[in-house]
């Protein structure tokens, strides 16, 4: 026993090392052996394609910017399709993909018949590259044909681990992309087969990122598959229902347009049936409160009755073993979304409502027993900030602090855990302490792109929340502005967006607040690393775009 708890720690502390190190692994403890864990310098990111050799562990490649080309000209080379990983370490849909899927024997076995490339936001030049292939969210799967065309998105947490595999297999027995399937399913000459309605069911539509259809046409276009569909393919049909609803009742124009009683029966159906609410799991665990608020109005008689019927799928679900211990947890979330959907002002004031007795036990018990039986570390990243913000919902903010404190020193990117430690401060009206953790996050954060992101998010929290701390302000943006790299990669993507979102509020700032002076004094240092930048580029442009200035000035 001595020597197993002794090896599982070194298992850990090397796990650890790689993750602080950017180094993807994906042997699980205790699933995989350690002879799965990659060689830290095969690893690391260098010039030229990586892989790792060992038969029992995926075979990642690992690319930057320059040798990209490379990458797809072995595909085609080799006639195997490519499939991309686009993540971030301390992404917890990430970490659960990484605990559900990636170390399955199953999903291992069958990259061997594709080329697997890990591509880790923080990478250098991965901005650049999430741009090019028109990915922003954390995480998504693209899957090409070895000839580079784009077949499909696979689902990340949409689907449990076993369909996830249906769908990738589908994606790889594939002759056209999800695109040409769409148009022709739309079309009057709709010849699709079963395996291609499955496959545009379950195309990872939340990170298509308007590749197969503009966001505004979602939710009619998916309506328009599920009335297309063969009616021997019901359950394909119903999928694309329910999802064209989840993406209806986030808009408001979508969710008037609503047929509500018949939306409120196929609905009910779903939820009655256990197979079928089973199969839609993610639409019922994280839009819970969006489509009872499109189709039913507050207190109402049709609002009880829908809200109990989804109560009770959300029962069983949460009893259901073969669901992830964290897809469980947020079955949890959505009984509390539920309860409270009428009390909206309950975000602000605790006071106005409670959650009852019994649900406030089952919440506690629910998530004890979660902390205590999961040991996956990946899993653990993604439970624990999905668990504490359960609590966090539930008015427990005590509770939250205690499960995400606990986790900082398990936890390898803290930095994470610790913005839910300052989400808790502000809700309670701490100030201090929110901007506390707010800035300790900045500090530990790792990579690139991910310190340009939360440092950005600090300034940001410091100017809502303590406006009158200048120097602080002013510091810390400037010491974020000095970090910044002069290279067109440091203005792409989700970096330029965080840049330029602090940049407007600190426009706004200086102008309430009378600090021109501030404002200008940082708008010139971003204008040193913009001239740094090459003339007349698209970089240069992004660079002096984040503080509204002028190429040629350099001032407002």
């Amino acid at each position: 026993m001595k020597t197993l708890v002794i090896s599982l720690l070194i298992l850990l502390a090397i796990a650890s090392s790689a993750v602080h190190n950017n180094i993807p692994i994906f042997s699980f403890i205790p699933q995989a052996s350690a002879a799965s864990l990659p060689d830290k310098t095969k690893a690391s990111v260098s010039s030229k394609p990586l892989q790792t050799k060992h038969n029992n562990a995926i075979a990642w490649q690992y690319f930057e910017q320059g040798n990209i080309e490379t990458v797809f000209n072995q595909a085609k080379i080799s006639g195997k399709p490519l499939f991309l990983y686009w993540g971030a370490v301390w992404c917890p849909p990430c970490n659960q993909v990484k605990a559900t899927i990636f170390n399955r024997q199953d999903f291992i076995e069958r990259s061997k018949a594709f080329i697997p490339v890990y591509l880790d936001g923080d990478q250098p030049g991965a901005q650049a590259l999430g741009a090019r292939f028109k990915v922003r969210g954390y995480p998504t799967m693209i899957l090409f044909k070895p000839d580079g065309t784009e077949i499909t998105r696979l689902p990340g947490g949409e689907v449990d681990p076993s369909k996830y595999m249906q769908v990738l297999s589908l994606g790889m027995n594939a002759t056209r992309p999800v695109k040409t399937l769409l148009n022709e399913a739309l079309s009057s000459k709709n010849s699709l087969s079963e395996d291609d309605w499955r496959l545009l069911a379950y195309y990872a539509w939340d990170v298509d990122e308007a590749q197969i259809i503009n966001k505004e046409r979602l939710a009619s276009t998916l309506q328009q598959l599920a009335a297309a569909c063969p009616p021997e393919l019901a359950e394909v049909a119903t999928r694309l229902r329910m999802r064209a609803l989840a993406v209806a009742a986030e808009n408001k124009k979508d969710a008037d347009a609503l047929d509500k009683t018949t939306a409120l029966q196929q609905l009910s159906s779903v939820l009655a049936d256990a197979e079928q609410s089973r199969a839609n799991f993610d639409v019922i665990v994280s839009s819970t409160s969006e489509i009872v608020g499109a189709l039913t109005t507050v207190k109402s008689s049709s609002r009880t009755t829908l809200s109990s019927a989804w109560n009770n799928a959300l029962d069983r679900l949460l009893a259901d073993n073969t669901l992830s211990v964290n897809d469980r947890i947020s079955a949890l979330s959505a009984k509390v979304d539920l309860a409270k959907i009428d009390f909206p002002e309950a975000e602000k004031n605790p006071k106005v409502f409670s959650l009852t007795p019994e649900l406030l036990k089952q919440i506690r018990e629910t998530i004890a027993q979660a902390n205590q039986t999961t040991r996956n570390p990946y899993e653990r990243e993604a439970l624990i900030p999905n668990a504490a913000d359960v609590l966090t919902k539930a008015g427990l903010l005590e509770e939250s602090d205690a499960l995400l404190t606990a986790q900082l020193a398990k936890s390898a990117t803290p930095y994470y855990p610790m913005l839910g430690l300052a989400g808790n401060a502000k809700k309670r009206g701490d100030i201090a302490s929110s901007l506390h953790w707010r800035q300790r996050a900045w500090e530990a954060s790792k990579g690139p792109a991910t310190r340009i992101q939360w440092g950005a998010g600090y300034v940001n929290s410091v100017i809502e929340l303590a406006p009158e701390q200048i120097t602080r302000i002013e510091q810390s943006a400037t010491s974020i502005i000095k970090e910044l790299e002069a290279k067109p990669t440091t203005f792409e993507e989700r970096n330029q967006r965080s840049l330029e979102r602090m940049g407007k509020k600190l426009q706004g700032w200086s102008a309430a607040y009378k600090q021109p002076g501030v404002f200008n004094r940082l708008a010139s240092q971003m204008a040193k690393v913009c001239e740094q930048l090459e003339k007349a580029s698209t970089a240069k442009t992004r660079c002096y775009k984040v503080f509204e200035t002028s190429e040629l000035t350099g001032k407002i």
